[in-house]
């Protein structure tokens, strides 16, 4: 048995056991690492630690731990509130307004991970507060993400461009853009309308001091809902009513007796101008999200101790194990050419089309737990010897594989699905794991024949 097939076999062992007898996935991929890196591949320890993913944990950690101070000393309710107000009370317009934030985002030049870094954790903090389903919202900001990640002048746009500039194939800028734009648009439709959208559009408009579920002088339930059953705390349905608020803090009364709004204290606003900060520092400067969320939080716990106290005890730290530990199989995989070694053998295939699907499958697998724009950078080359046939059109099959790639981030092994995990608050992170696990594995399944069938097969391009 060649040692590729044995990692891959491996992989699915970690799968089986994770599932079966509940243990940390990431702690498993962590033991099959070693074992796999050390036996079958010949790594020693820091041919292992290679795939370890550094700049993840960083912003696993500072972005969980700056919102979680953010959520201890109320800032989130503001932000709610103020969200409320926006659409006059429309919570179902809600979810859009967070796909089309991360959206702009990303079109305008943002790294995906870096826009749902941002956006994330407030949706979530929405979506719990009103009682709306976390796997909606959460997949509304990913696939958000993505329909504006190809823009002409976004990151990913510029990225895959570029490469089919270098491989001297034919492109069109435009193509590709709403090609991503309308897959992910059609996707996050089919979520509202599964996931309780239109139970939510039946609630008509609501006080912000309502909404279902704030007091009048409350901050909201810590219970969870919204049709999915992820929380923890007391369930309702998407358009149910939720459980009563919470007892509160003295320094989060609401700005008045009317319950209008949360007022603002000194530490909200501070954190307010850091929440800011983050976004200029990212998107303007293009500073490292993780790291610069980490010192903000420094500098917001330095002042005021007690919120960050309970702040520490909120950071992700399971799912920052689960994750770390999966890409770092990952590594030890692609260190050891498995990846590469799948990616060729479909490239041999004689049958451009039949070559072509399994291309975008093997897109959206790998990328369901690697780099999106990484294994289109390897995928698309392997893919010239085709498409120099005339077979295939090429502005379809990189359309293909560039929607195949990227809607797979929703799965929580993905960046941007371990960023939503991660800022989910007050859910049952093992249930809405498997709920991320399970909504993945359907797009993974479907999307990339649908994108076959849709952009391959006409022969665009």
């Amino acid at each position: 048995m060649s040692p590729e097939l044995i990692s891959i076999l491996v992989l699915v062992v970690v799968f089986v056991i994770a599932t079966t007898r509940s243990v940390n996935m990431g702690a498993l991929a962590f033991a099959a690492a070693f074992g796999v890196g050390t036996l079958v591949a010949d790594l020693d320890a820091d041919g292992i630690f290679a795939g370890f993913p550094g700049d993840l944990f960083v912003v696993l950690v500072g972005v969980t731990y700056l919102f979680a101070i953010a959520r201890a000393n109320g800032t989130t309710d503001w932000l709610v509130h103020a969200a409320v107000r926006l659409v006059r009370g429309r919570v179902a317009l809600i979810p859009w307004v967070m796909f089309a934030l991360t959206g702009a985002l990303t079109a305008i030049g943002a790294v995906s991970p870096a826009a749902v870094a941002i956006v994330a954790p407030i949706a979530l903090s929405f979506a719990t507060r009103y009682s709306i389903s976390p796997l909606l919202m959460g997949t509304m900001v990913v696939h958000g993400a993505q329909a504006g990640g190809f823009s002409p002048i976004s990151i990913y746009g510029s990225i895959v461009n570029g490469i089919v500039e270098r491989e001297k194939l034919p492109g069109s800028e435009v193509g590709l853009f709403l090609a991503s734009l309308v897959a992910n648009l059609l996707i996050a439709a089919v979520l509202f309308a599964v996931l309780g959208g239109r139970k939510l559009w039946a609630r008509g408009a609501v006080p912000p001091e309502d909404g279902g579920a704030l007091g009048k002088g409350g901050t909201g339930t810590r219970g969870t809902g919204a049709g999915t059953g992820a929380g923890t705390g007391t369930s309702v349905g998407a358009g149910g009513a939720a459980p009563a608020a919470v007892a509160v803090r003295p320094d989060q009364e609401t700005g008045g007796a009317d319950g209008t709004g949360v007022r603002l204290t000194p530490a909200r606003v501070a954190t307010l101008v850091a929440l800011v900060a983050l976004v200029v520092a990212v998107l303007g400067f293009d500073l490292d999200a993780g790291l610069t969320a980490v010192t903000l939080a420094v500098v917001l716990s330095t002042v005021w101790p007690d919120d960050s106290r309970r702040a520490v005890g909120e950071i992700a730290w399971s799912t920052v194990l689960l994750i770390c530990g999966v890409l770092t199989y990952v590594g030890v995989l692609e260190e050891m050419g498995t990846i590469t070694w799948a990616g060729e053998g479909v490239g041999g295939i004689g049958v451009p089309l039949l070559a072509a699907v399994l291309l975008c499958y093997i897109g959206a697998i790998v990328s369901a737990f690697a780099s999106s724009v990484g294994i289109m950078g390897a995928l698309i080359p392997l893919a010239v010897p085709f498409l120099a046939q005339g077979e295939i059109g090429a502005v379809g099959m990189i359309a293909a594989l560039a929607v195949s790639a990227t809607v797979v981030d929703v799965s929580p092994f993905s960046t941007n699905g371990a960023l939503v995990l991660a800022a989910a608050p007050d859910v049952d992170r093992e249930r809405f794991f498997r709920q991320l696990m399970i909504y993945g594995g359907i797009v993974v399944a479907a999307v990339p024949a649908l994108a076959w069938l849709v952009l391959v097969v006409p022969g665009f391009g």
